[in-house]
């Protein structure tokens, strides 16, 4: 699950903008860009119904080229050949249509571009999802009217040191986790926050997370769930071999440090489950609070409870609520 989703949850840091985004503004030409899960059927007729309902209302499409190939698209859809960030420029909103990994790719393109992202799930838990498939009318409809808010997320900036020098640099939204590569072996770590040693074992790995990812990989290795609007960090440990090895949430300010121990086997550090790098015996990762948010538009201020109890079906008949 992502939220591996983040690997992903309701909103932290999250401004009303009455009448949406540029309300008040003269009106120009709108443009939205999306992203599909193109290998899924339903995110094929999906793509074509949002397609089809904002080009009816007079609002552009742009589409990567490749996807586009998958897709019953008009000849009015702008087409764009390069995965970056930069074709984004000139849209008010990205908007992916898929299941977690989608979603986070999506969120790749949103942390570099800065539009917001709206996700409508067509997989299995999407909390970092604001709508299901059945709910496209409605996704359409909203962002002709431009009734949406925008949040921003806390994201993770990660840094890997060998020998003291710093060989590589990645960001995440839910995660950084690392584990061992062999199941014959456990690896070997330190943990430290701000400076300080806590604790050493061998275990499977460690994950550092957000608040948004407190529902996708830490929550599958046992770690809390986080309210989003709290702003902290977590670091939890996968399969540990020693008495203390419980998860930790720190200060949003923290810097988290995993130190993969000499004379160990190496490890590798996944950011998000989608980006990777191999960390040899004696390497160093460092885990801080994101210079960069994720920014995502939301249709409605459900609260995050009520979102839990939805997503993993949670039993609470028998409620009857406060006294009044």
């Amino acid at each position: 699950m992502t939220d591996s989703s983040s690997s992903a949850s309701e909103g932290s840091k999250g401004a009303e903008l009455p009448g949406g985004p540029g309300a008040g503004e003269p009106e120009g030409p709108r443009t939205v860009f999306l992203v599909a899960h193109t290998g899924r059927p339903a995110a094929i007729r999906s793509a074509e119904l949002v397609v089809l309902g904002l080009l009816k209302s007079g609002i552009g499409v742009r589409v990567l080229a490749h996807e586009a190939r998958d897709l019953p698209l008009p000849p009015e859809v702008e087409l764009v050949g390069e995965c970056t960030p930069e074709v984004l420029a000139g849209c008010e909103l990205l908007i992916v249509l898929g299941g977690d990994g989608t979603l986070l790719r999506g969120a790749e393109f949103a942390r570099g571009s800065g539009v917001p992202m709206l996700g409508v799930n067509l997989g299995r838990v999407g909390f970092l999802a604001e709508a299901e498939r059945d709910d496209l009318d409605r996704v359409v409809d909203r962002v002709v009217r431009k009734a949406y808010e925008v949040e921003e997320r806390m994201t993770l900036d990660v840094l890997v040191r060998t020998n003291g020098d710093v060989v590589h640099r990645d960001w995440a939204l839910n995660e950084a986790a690392v584990q061992k590569v062999s199941a014959e072996r456990m690896l070997e770590v330190v943990l430290e926050i701000d400076g300080r040693p806590v604790t050493g074992f061998g275990c499977d790995g460690i994950v550092c997370a957000t608040p948004t990812g407190s529902t996708a990989y830490a929550f599958s290795a046992g770690g809390p769930v986080v309210w989003p609007e709290v702003e902290a960090l977590l670091m939890v440990p996968i399969s540990a071999h020693a008495l203390f090895a419980k998860p930790l949430v720190t200060s949003p300010d923290s810097v988290l440090a995993v130190e993969v121990q000499t004379g160990t086997q190496h490890g590798v550090l996944w950011c998000d489950g989608r980006r990777t790098l191999e960390l040899p015996a004696g390497a160093r990762v460092e885990v801080r609070r994101g210079t960069v948010p994720v920014r995502l538009a939301r249709l409605h201020h459900a609260s995050f409870t009520d979102r839990l109890v939805a997503k993993f079906a949670l039993p609470v008949s028998g409620w009857r609520g406060a006294p009044h």
